[in-house]
Parts: structure tokens; C-alpha cells; sequence
């Protein structure tokens, strides 16, 4: 241990750097190769300084305590701070923190890496009380860069970052006892005098009663997690010069044993094929032959399949396109192979479709209920109408789509409740989704099922892992390498909030026997780690240009702060795709380096006149977006939806970019295209297999 008693004088410039800790002028001090974390007796963050330059980064006059607590619904800061080293190391210790409004006493374990600070809430006394902790917030200066969900804020410089070392520490700045930030990240957090660094964790030990998924349900109950207390909240803070992030991200990944996955040996954040574009059409055993050769002539890595499920919730194979089942499956996943293709399957989470075993015959007791009350009269198995003591939960008609309630174990769908007592939930189809009816005695449980627009519940925490299990094993057992968790926020179902995501992608990720490339709907701190991209943008609302397309570039700066690679989301290619908007597509692809997914069906290749020429332009706009051939200096034109452009390839290895000029034809009224003088592409050492 390095302990320093020193008559402090002047700080900065710091003519040497250490890694270790060290007590000066009456406060801690906890120095990597970069930065210095100074905290005082008073436990509040005094320095944030990078020490090469000699320069401070805190915001000074705001206070930026290293952690509190919430007891009774009200924050407490701490009082005082004492830090005793460990013996067996030099550079680590415990920091105790008290807070003496509600009596409590908490330790810290701190360990200083080469590249950043972990803190881990260790001991808390008395634990049973602290409903919360909130690291921070730390106040910076830095405001010119800030990566909201990956918690990095930087400069030309410098960057400072807080990482969430597991699930259970949520990025962002706790609004309430769900554990929820809508804002879609707010670990970093742009301010008017600079940035903020925060995250916090929640008891979710004990039953609670709150408003779940962004109050869409409110005053649910939410049953405890057993364990799952303040203890163990962790995080790590690093500072270092801002072109070393991302590999001090991956450096702190590995050293803090975070997910670290890999493609063909190479991290993902940083490897190729974490941005390449992949080819969506539902392939079976019969049309996997002609969808893959479709898939190899447009140079793309995966064929994905939007519907390979009989049901989400099991995940079994989809009978209608696998007759054969996992043996069928294992043909068609041969055939790719060998193309050197990646299959890919679809998935909703944690959805669970109504024709799933944990809803019929039997429903599952852990699927997700916002709520229930007493029945008040007995019914026969034939009775329409079913008398509850209260209409709570049962009249939340803005999110009630199913509008199904169980008993024991049936399902009633009913159509409304009545407003004044007796409460009667009225129009009941009794047995619904396969269930059997059956007579129900007074006092027995109606609860209220949750649901959503897509018509499907949802499972409790508990069940939530299960699904997430089975979804490990099919993946395990067909070999599928791509997926992407679309409705991930149905986990919010659970009311768990952010952290519900964390654990499901995480229960998915430790039960994989090999790689699996992963996109998703919502991205949250921790799950950073697991994830591969975001394909952001759907199809279905229009041509290339009208579909979501300010919504796609606006992600672009997104992804670039974030560290996520970028793509552009989905594209829709029917059978009257042309060249020209499919030219469009791949210009912004190559301005902005960013994959995308091509949406269509066997026949609409079969039947488009230009399927070839269109697989085609993908394979060579892609080869030179991979191989970096386009020039910087044409990134903007690239990017600008007002430009056209058009790809030829002109010899082996170059090709020949033109610029394009719409012509209106006032006789067709019809645009034609004129070429500019063309820019040539040349690749000197083929990348790209």
C-alpha cells in the first residue's frame, strides 16, 4: 500500500504517475495510469483529474458524493468516509461510509486496476434497511461527446467512463422503484456545466407494490427476488485518453470477467462482421437451397427466418417450414455451412403467443398478472359473468388487449367490467386458449393477466429465466449463430425494470455452447456487453427513402458515441424493386459504414425482373464498404439521402463510383438518372473471404 501524508501545496503538474492509492492533504486518493480519484473524509468525490495533462475534470461548487442511499422513500448522503488498506495488497481496501439520519454504516471494497477503479458495495449495516443506492451523480466538465447508454463522456482529449460491473447495477439515475429509464440510457448524462457519471441498484428482495413498465400498470405487485439486495452493487471508473476507449472498455470487460464475446477470435465491438448485412426470408427445408444461393450472390453473411417458431415461449421449430424438426434443421444449417452462410432465426424475448405450453391447456401459475382480487360468488363452468370484489386492474382499458383474467387454472376473456358495485366482468367466454372450464368457489383468485398489442402474455421473473434457457437450447441444439431479441422491453412485464433485460440476455449468453450475433429493440448498459448491433428502422411503412429514414440516420450518432457498430435497420425488397432505390440504400450504408438487413420472401426474388442485378449491387457496395474503399472525403455526399450514386465494377479489382443527376422526363413523367464523372475504387490487398 501506498499511504502518502503530505502538507499539500501545489497539485498539478504531476511529474510522475503511479498506480495505487494513497491518503493526501486528508483525503483518499486512488490513481490509475490516467486519472486520479480523490474522495474526501466526508465521502464525497473531490478530483477527477487526468494526470498526463495535469488537468481537472470535476465541476466544481455542485458536490458529488461517491455514493448514497435511499431509507423510507428519502436520500441520505453520507457523513463521513475512513479507508482501511488491505494487507495483502497495496492497491486495494475497504472505504466505510456513514450515514447517521438512518443509522447505517456501508463498506466498500475499491481495487485499483491499471486502466480504472472498481467499487463494490460489500456490507451494509443494517442492509434490511437501504431500499437504494445511486453511485454518484459524478459532475464533470465534459460535454462534447457523451455516450448516454455506455456511460463515457470525453473530450478531444480525455474520456471519462462508469461501467455497471453486473445485472444488477443499472446505468442512469434511479426515477423510480422499477428500475426503468425510458430515456433509453442516462449513464452519461449531458448537463448545462457539463456531463454526469451515475448508476444505482435496487432491493428488489421484498414484495412491492408498484407502477410497472412506465406506469402502464400501476400498483402492481411485484413478488421478491430472493437475495437480490444493494449488496454486491459494483461499478468501475476510468479515465483515459479518448482514441484508447474502446480498448479500455474491452480491457475492463476481460479483467472484470464481463461477457467478452467474440467472432472467429476477435471481439465483437471490433470485428468486421459486427456490422455486416444479412438477408431476412423465411427458408424451409424445401426453399433453404435457392435462399442460400440467393444469400451467397448477394455477399452477405447470414439468411435469417422471421418465423422459425411454432410458439415463442418454448421455442419449438416451426413444423410448417421444419417438417423434420431439429434433423430437417440440421440439413438446411449443413448446407450453409458449407456456403460458409450463418442461419438466423427471429425471436420476440420474452412474448409468449397464446397457443404456448405455458399458456394451454394448463397456464402456467408464474405467468405475469398486474393484479387481482376476491371472487364473490360462486360460478358453475357455464356462467357468463363473474363477480370480483374490486374493478381494480380489471378497467385499465388503455392496456388490455386480451382482456384475460385466470382462475385456478382457467382462462376467461371478458369484454368490460362494470362501473359501480357490484363489479362484473361481463361477456365472459369461458376456457379461453384451450383451458378447461370448470366451477370456481367464492374467494378464489381472479387475476388479471398482462398482455400487449401483439396479443401475447407475458411470464413473471422466475419464468422469464426459464424462457431464456429454452431459448439457449434451441439455439444449442439447430446450431442458429444470429438472432435479434426484438421486445426486449417485454421484459419490463416482469417488473423488474432494466434489470430484467440484464438477467435475460445474460441467462441466454452463459447457457450458449457457442457464438451467437445478437441485435435487440432496447439497449441498457450491462447488456452492452452481450450485444452485437442495433438494426434500428422498420420497413413496412414505406419505399427506401420514406420508411423511418430520419429515425435511421438520427441512430447513427447514437451508435458512434455508444462504441455499437452501426447499421442502418431493415430494407424491404419486393418484386418491384429497383436498382436505383436499392443504390440509394447503399450509398447511405457506405457513408456511414453501416450494415443493414434486406427483408423479403422467396417470391418476391422469384418474381422481381432485377433480382440479380440487385444481389449483385448489394455484393459490390458491401465488398467496398468492408474493404474501407470508399474515400473519406466522399463520407458526406455518402451520408447526404439527396445524393445517388452508382457502383460498376470496372475491373478485377477496381471499380468506378458515380455520381447521378435525376433528370425529370416531362413526357413520362418519369426520372432518369445522368451520370458525373466517376471516381475509381481500388483495393491493393483483398480483406474480405
Amino acid at each position: 500500500m501506498k499511504i502518502k501524508i503530505l502538507i499539500c501545496i501545489l497539485v498539478f503538474p504531476v511529474l510522475f504517475i503511479f498506480v495505487g492509492i494513497s491518503n493526501v492533504c486528508g483525503q483518499f486518493s486512488f490513481e490509475t495510469k490516467s486519472l486520479r480519484i480523490s474522495i474526501s473524509r466526508s465521502g464525497e468525490i473531490t478530483s477527477l483529474a487526468f494526470l498526463p495533462y495535469g488537468k481537472e475534470y470535476l465541476s466544481p461548487g455542485h458536490g458529488s458524493v461517491l455514493l448514497k442511499i435511499k431509507v423510507a422513500g428519502e436520500w441520505e448522503i453520507p457523513l463521513s468516509a475512513a479507508f482501511h488498506a488491505a494487507s495483502e495488497s497495496e492497491n486495494s481496501g475497504i472505504l466505510s461510509l456513514v450515514f447517521p439520519k438512518n443509522n447505517v454504516r456501508i463498506m466498500i471494497k475499491t481495487e485499483i486496476r491499471a486502466t480504472h477503479v472498481v467499487f463494490e458495495l460489500i456490507k451494509a449495516d443494517p442492509a434490511e434497511k437501504i431500499e437504494m443506492v445511486q453511485w454518484g451523480p459524478y459532475l464533470t466538465l465534459i460535454n462534447r461527446n457523451v455516450g448516454e447508454i455506455i456511460g463515457v463522456s470525453s473530450d478531444n482529449d480525455f474520456a471519462l467512463g462508469l461501467q455497471v460491473l453486473n445485472p444488477k447495477t443499472l446505468g442512469g439515475n434511479p426515477s423510480s422503484f422499477e428500475g426503468f429509464d425510458p430515456s433509453g440510457g442516462s449513464t452519461a448524462k449531458m448537463t448545462v456545466w457539463g456531463s454526469n457519471l451515475q448508476a444505482y441498484s435496487i432491493d428488489r428482495s421484498k414484495p412491492r407494490t408498484i407502477s410497472v413498465w412506465g406506469n402502464k400498470f400501476p400498483d402492481m405487485p411485484v413478488l421478491p427476488i430472493p437475495g437480490e439486495t444493494v449488496i454486491g452493487s459494483k461499478i468501475a471508473l476510468f479515465g483515459c485518453p479518448v482514441n484508447k476507449v474502446l480498448e479500455t472498455l474491452g480491457e475492463i470487460e476481460v479483467k472484470e470477467k464481463l461477457p467478452h464475446p467474440v467472432i472467429d477470435g476477435v471481439w465483437e465491438k471490433i470485428a468486421m462482421k459486427s456490422c455486416r448485412s444479412y438477408l431476412i426470408a423465411d427458408y424451409s427445408e424445401e426453399s433453404v437451397d435457392e435462399l442460400l444461393n440467393y444469400t451467397a450472390r448477394a455477399g452477405l453473411m447470414t439468411l435469417y427466418h422471421m418465423n422459425a417458431w411454432e410458439s415463442w415461449g418454448h421455442y419449438e421449430l416451426n413444423p410448417e417450414f421444419f417438417p423434420h424438426g431439429n434433423a430437417g434443421f440440421k440439413t438446411c444449417l449443413d448446407k450453409a455451412k458449407s456456403m460458409n452462410i450463418r442461419l438466423g432465426a427471429h425471436t420476440l424475448s420474452n412474448f409468449i403467443n397464446t397457443n404456448d405450453p405455458y399458456v394451454t391447456p394448463v397456464p402456467d401459475k408464474r405467468l405475469a398478472k398486474t393484479g387481482r382480487a376476491y371472487l364473490m360468488q360462486n360460478i358453475d363452468e357455464k356462467a357468463t359473468s363473474v363477480y370480483v370484489a374490486s374493478p381494480d386492474y380489471f378497467n385499465n382499458q388503455k392496456e388490455d388487449w386480451l382482456q384475460t383474467c385466470v382462475i385456478d387454472s382457467e382462462l376467461i376473456t371478458y369484454t368490460s367490467i362494470t362501473t359501480d358495485f357490484p363489479y362484473v366482468l361481463v361477456n365472459c367466454t369461458r376456457g379461453a386458449f384451450g383451458t378447461k372450464p370448470s366451477p370456481h368457489a367464492t374467494g378464489s383468485y381472479v387475476e388479471k393477466l398482462l398482455d400487449h398489442p401483439y396479443k401475447v402474455f407475458f411470464p413473471d421473473f422466475e419464468m422469464q429465466q426459464e424462457i431464456a434457457v429454452n431459448l439457449a437450447k434451441r439455439f444449442n441444439e439447430t446450431g442458429l449463430e444470429q438472432l435479434d431479441f426484438d421486445g426486449l422491453e417485454g421484459c419490463l412485464a416482469s417488473g423488474q425494470g432494466d434489470y430484467a433485460m440484464n438477467m435475460f440476455t445474460k441467462a441466454f449468453y452463459d447457457n450458449l455452447d457457442h457464438p451467437v450475433l445478437n441485435g435487440t429493440s432496447r439497449m441498457v448498459p450491462y447488456y452492452w456487453h452481450i450485444n452485437t448491433y442495433c438494426n434500428w428502422g422498420e420497413p413496412w411503412s414505406g419505399g427506401f427513402t420514406e420508411s423511418m429514414q430520419e429515425y435511421r440516420i438520427k441512430n447513427q450518432a447514437l451508435f458512434e458515441k455508444n462504441h455499437i457498430p452501426h447499421m442502418l435497420g431493415w430494407y424491404l425488397l419486393t418484386d418491384s424493386t429497383t436498382l436505383e432505390q436499392m443504390e440509394w440504400m447503399l450509398a447511405r450504408a457506405a457513408g456511414y459504414d453501416a450494415g443493414f438487413a434486406m427483408a423479403t420472401s422467396l417470391e418476391s426474388l422469384q418474381k422481381n425482373p432485377r433480382t440479380g442485378e440487385l444481389l449483385d449491387a448489394i455484393r459490390e457496395w458491401e465488398f467496398c464498404r468492408l474493404n474501407k474503399l470508399f474515400p473519406a472525403n466522399l463520407a458526406a455526399a455518402l451520408k447526404d439521402p439527396k445524393t445517388d450514386f452508382h457502383l460498376e465494377k470496372s475491373g478485377e479489382n477496381t471499380w468506378n463510383l458515380y455520381p447521378l443527376e435525376r433528370m425529370a422526363d416531362p413526357s413520362t413523367l418519369r426520372t432518369t438518372f445522368k451520370r458525373g464523372m466517376p471516381v475509381t475504387l481500388t483495393v491493393v490487398n483483398e480483406m474480405m473471404k
